[in-house]
């Protein structure tokens, strides 16, 4: 595949079929399932898969890692399970650049956001209090600057490492 056009803008009222899909991403249907393998991954099968392995792995970080480094750990697993750089590079862009698409991603990482928080709220500081405000802001932060790493990472056309994007976007975020 040489270049994915741009999606439209036009918003879905109902989940668009696969063949939508694909002609809002200017690619065949069998890349669409070369990129994703099956009808549930390319609807969210694999995003699922995503979520589990982020939340396994967050849980298994040690009790006195922070928050942030459990989700960095957790955030790198789930990019470790793509089966090369190109297959990731692929799927990447199907996801920014197809609408109804990344509209999925994007809900889906509202409930990563959820599923995380009871992850998340025992590695907050507690002596200030109000731990679910600040657990939901750090997850969401982090969510946010992978966003912005992967976007970035696509848009130059799978140059750099995404966690190493990632690890600039967030520090852009702190201060």
């Amino acid at each position: 595949m040489t270049s994915i056009r741009p999606a439209s803008s036009s918003r879905y009222r109902t989940a668009p079929g696969c063949a939508q899909v694909a002609r809002e991403a200017g690619v065949s249907q069998r890349t669409l399932f070369r990129c994703f393998g099956t009808k549930e991954d390319l609807l969210g099968g694999s995003r699922d898969r995503f979520g589990q392995v982020l939340a396994d792995t967050i849980s298994e970080q040690p009790a006195d890692a922070g928050a942030w480094e459990a989700l960095r750990a957790g955030l790198a697993a789930v990019l470790a399970l793509h089966d090369s750089r190109e297959q990731a590079l692929e799927r990447f862009r199907l996801l920014h650049n197809t609408a109804s698409l990344r509209a999925g991603w994007l809900e889906k990482q509202l409930r990563f956001q959820e599923n995380l928080l009871p992850l998340i709220e025992p590695r907050m500081d507690a002596a200030t209090g109000n731990e679910g405000a600040k657990a939901r802001a750090v997850i969401a932060t982090a969510l946010a600057c992978l966003d912005a790493a992967l976007t970035t990472w696509v848009a130059n056309d799978g140059k750099g490492e995404i966690m190493d994007l990632y690890d600039e976007c967030l520090a852009a975020v702190r201060g």
